[in-house]
């Protein structure tokens, strides 16, 4: 059975502009994303069944955040550290061109799956339970995923602070 889109974007429209928001921490690009998600539902509703719409669109709009993220050379990780919050807050042009080179540092050798896994845990702050959840993976798997993630991180800012 095809989704019925815009039944989606009345109920669901408000959980996928939040999450947007979350992630892009700018209205008018959170907005963007949001029509992003619901134009590839649109494209893709004769494939998609209605099992669960709201798990589905929390991952499109993931992706679609994500993929706005790179192109615009910006990502949003783990508040916790002094280097991903530098990274995050950057404002001027040179902060974020820095910080665009940080981040493609970090992410330079993993897939985008292993992105997608560090921002639900990292940022979201999902559990690892949650992450395998919603990524289809299990507990022990994110956990590998992340492990390299994170003592690459710690080589960054050890460098950073050099």
């Amino acid at each position: 059975m095809a989704v019925d889109v815009e039944g989606y974007y009345t109920q669901f429209g408000p959980m996928v502009l939040r999450r947007c928001r979350h992630l892009l921490k700018d209205e008018e690009a959170a907005v963007d994303a949001m029509q992003d998600t619901f134009v590839q539902l649109l494209r893709y509703a004769d494939r998609l069944d209605d099992e669960a719409p709201s798990s589905l669109l929390y991952r499109m709009a993931t992706n679609v955040c994500l993929n706005k993220l790179r192109s615009a050379g910006r990502k949003h990780e783990d508040a916790d550290t002094d280097l991903l919050q530098k990274i995050a807050c950057a404002e001027v042009p040179e902060e974020r061109f820095i910080a665009a080179n940080l981040m493609n540092k970090l992410f330079a050798k993993h897939r985008e799956s292993t992105r997608t896994i560090a921002v639900l845990h990292l940022l979201d702050r999902m559990t690892l339970q949650e992450v395998a959840d919603e990524v289809g993976m299990s507990v022990s798997g994110v956990r590998k995923r992340l492990r390299p993630l994170k003592s690459q991180l710690a080589e960054l800012q050890r460098s950073n602070l050099e």
